[in-house]
């Protein structure tokens, strides 16, 4: 069967959990939605680690956020506070974590770069974690890749976007079928695909697992190839 070009669309998100690695790994083309508007209280700018065994919120700071700012707009607060507290968590919270050297290594050097806005920083969270399982993927974003579609209408700009890459088949979280119904999309030309994400248990210490924290927590106790193939333990409906 030959295997139909699949696109998902998303903004990006904060070093985001094992369910977004899953979405892209389950397209051929992954579109960052990063000239929409940010939304406070999203993991845009946050995420949660394992905290004294419990999920808690680490965050970035951000200058001058508003809902009426693009993502890719909203800029990092320049005080490397919310930084130094990511790298304290780390380092303590996961020191005797299997793979703190290597997760700490990654995490510290994408968090080092001068970034401005919180969408590089976080388009690059996820790309350098995607290279660093060594896996690939066509990569675009939206206000790069295709800007004409900007002002198109909530569900007819994600068609747009899905056709400029040459593809019929959309791919959205499964959370969206409250918003998105197939009937809509399939009127105007695309099939769309929901994916429920698969997040197996692994261990965390001695605490009872926690799904749905930070991929840096997935990196902190499974090997590379571990994760890799949970990225892969999705449905697609």
């Amino acid at each position: 069967e030959c295997r139909r070009m699949k696109v998902a669309i998303m903004q990006p998100y904060l070093f985001p959990y094992l369910g977004y690695f899953q979405l892209i790994h389950s397209s051929n083309v992954f579109v960052f939605y990063d000239d929409v508007n940010f939304k406070n209280k999203s993991w845009i700018n946050r995420n949660k680690l394992l905290v004294d065994g419990k999920g808690e919120y680490f965050q970035i700071e951000l200058s001058k956020k508003s809902q009426n700012k693009l993502i890719k707009e909203t800029e990092i607060l320049s005080n490397t506070k919310s930084f130094n507290k990511l790298r304290n968590i780390l380092k303590h919270q996961y020191k005797s974590a299997p793979f703190l050297d290597s997760t700490y290594a990654l995490v510290n050097e994408i968090i080092n770069r001068p970034f401005k806005s919180i969408s590089e920083l976080a388009i690059s969270s996820v790309t350098e974690i995607f290279d660093y399982l060594e896996l690939s993927k066509d990569f675009k974003v939206s206000s790069a890749d295709f800007p004409e579609t900007r002002g198109l209408g909530r569900i007819e700009r994600l068609v747009e976007i899905t056709k400029l890459n040459n593809s019929l088949d959309y791919i959205n979280m499964i959370g969206g079928s409250e918003i998105y119904t197939k009937e809509k999309f399939k009127s105007k030309g695309v099939n769309l695909h929901f994916l429920e994400t698969n997040l197996p248990e692994y261990k965390q210490f001695n605490f009872p697992p926690i799904s749905g924290l930070s991929i840096i927590d997935t990196l902190m106790f499974n090997d590379r190839d571990k994760v890799k193939e949970m990225t892969e333990a999705f449905n697609l409906k």
